[in-house]
Formats: C-alpha cells, structure tokens, sequence
C-alpha cells in the first residue's frame, strides 16, 4: 500500500447551525501521513478563522480505529535528521492547530487511538467516545517515544497516567480507563449514541456566545503558550531516534507482522 496523500483524505462541512466537521481518512487504519497532517492541521486552522463556524467537530471515518497515528511507510523512509524533524512536525502542527484555533474543538472518536491518534484525541477540547476506543502509545515499542504529543496527553490526564502509557508502550488501556482519567468526557456503547450525543452538545454550544468560548478556550489552554517552540523540539528528538539501527529493525519487524 502506496501511503500518500491521494490514499487519504481531509474533508469539512458546515451545517445549518454554524457546526464544521473535518473528518480525517486513510485507508491503513487513518494512520497519518506527513501530507495529511498538514492538510488537517490547515483545515483546523482555517474553520477557526471562518466567522461562519461557532464549533467544530473533529472526526475519523470507519469504525474500528480512530487514528492509528504515524505512518510506517514514512518512518522508514526517513533518511536524515531532517526529513524525521520534518514529519514529526507534522503531529506538532496539528496539536498547535487545536490550540490556537479560537474555536471549541468537539473530539468524536469511535475507535481504537494509537500513538500520535491520542495525541489528537488530547487536543480536542471535549471528546466523546465509544467504549471500543481504547487507547495505546505505542512508539517506545518501535524505538521512539510520544515526545511530541506527550505535552497534551499529559495536560489531560496528568503525569502519572501518562507515564503508565508511555513507559507500558505494548499494552491497550480501554476507554474506561481513559474517561476516568479525563481523556473522555462520555463514552457510549454504539456509534449512533456517540453521533446523537456529539451533534447535541456542538448545537449546544453553537448557542452560546462565541466571544465567551473563545475566552474560555484560551484561559483552559494557558500555560500552553510555549509549545510552538516546545513541540518542534520534541519532533527533533523522535526525528533523531528514528534513524537508529534499533528503531529501523523495529519498525521492519513491525510492519513484516
């Protein structure tokens, strides 16, 4: 499987009641390619920026996976520092782009999320779920490590937690365990109870006054303020790390499965 762009996709849509949804796909487990993380991190930014919008909804298509983060294909064709910082960066934007979007960010993830997958679901300002969304951050397992989406997993369910998934890199933590330590607001048993509960909480929101969501978004998010320096660095210590002999072994091992 060719792992570009045109295998994937990001699209929006803005309904009636000022609600935007971007959707993300890819057909390798809406694993993300560096292209499609730009394309997402840039259609985040420009819903922000869209006076028509007052929420956002930010969602996968398929049902049995949310995000199975970084692409193979493109970790092991990273040849120098360069290119690895380059294709990290990517995850960087994306979580910059929630950040500093002025909208409030409704995460909906119907599936497993895995490595740079939580990372997304973190930066969501409030996610709903399913019970089969469990979680894993499994990049220690290839040689790396979360270092770039570790900063808004930690800001959301706290050191300790995130330390159990970055150091426990094999094993899947369910969506129990990451609504109870903040990752999920709800979870719900089926798809269409996680839609119905999504699309009335984005109508909710869409109803009250957008320059008060924006000021509290910015006052939930402070303290954030230094990771258009912090996350760019991190992505250069992954960016590092995947050119070890450790990690390219891994990786091919990995993807041989």
């Amino acid at each position: 499987m060719n792992d570009t762009l045109s295998a994937g996709k990001v699209e929006r849509t803005t309904d009636i009641h000022g609600i935007s949804t971007i959707s993300f796909f890819h057909p390798s487990h809406n694993s993300l390619p560096g292209a499609l993380l730009t394309q997402l991190a840039n259609t985040i930014s420009a819903a922000g920026q869209d006076a028509a919008v007052k929420v956002i909804i930010l969602r996968s298509e398929g049902e049995k996976t949310f995000c199975a983060g970084a692409s193979f294909d493109e970790l092991i064709a990273i040849e120098d520092e360069a290119q690895g910082l380059a294709f990290f960066s990517g995850f960087a934007k994306v979580i910059n782009a929630c950040r500093t979007c002025s909208k409030i960010i409704i995460g909906r993830v119907q599936g497993k999320a895995i490595g740079g997958g939580v990372g997304v679901a973190a930066s969501t300002d409030y996610c709903f779920a399913t019970t089969q969304a469990a979680v894993k951050l499994s990049e220690l397992v290839v040689g790396i490590g979360p270092f770039v989406v570790g900063p808004a997993v930690e800001r959301k369910i706290g050191n300790a937690a995130y330390t159990q998934l970055a150091l426990d890199a094999a094993e899947f933590r369910s969506a129990e365990w990451a609504k109870d330590r903040g990752l999920y607001a709800e979870i719900f048993a089926t798809t269409t109870e996680l839609d119905q509960a999504v699309q009335t909480f984005a109508e909710k929101l869409a109803q009250y006054n957008p320059e008060a969501l924006t000021e509290l978004k910015q006052v939930c998010w402070q303290g954030t303020e230094h990771w258009d320096t912090l996350l760019p660095q991190r992505a250069a210590i992954s960016g590092r790390l995947v050119l070890s002999d450790f990690t390219r072994q891994a990786i091919s091992q990995f993807k041989s499965r």
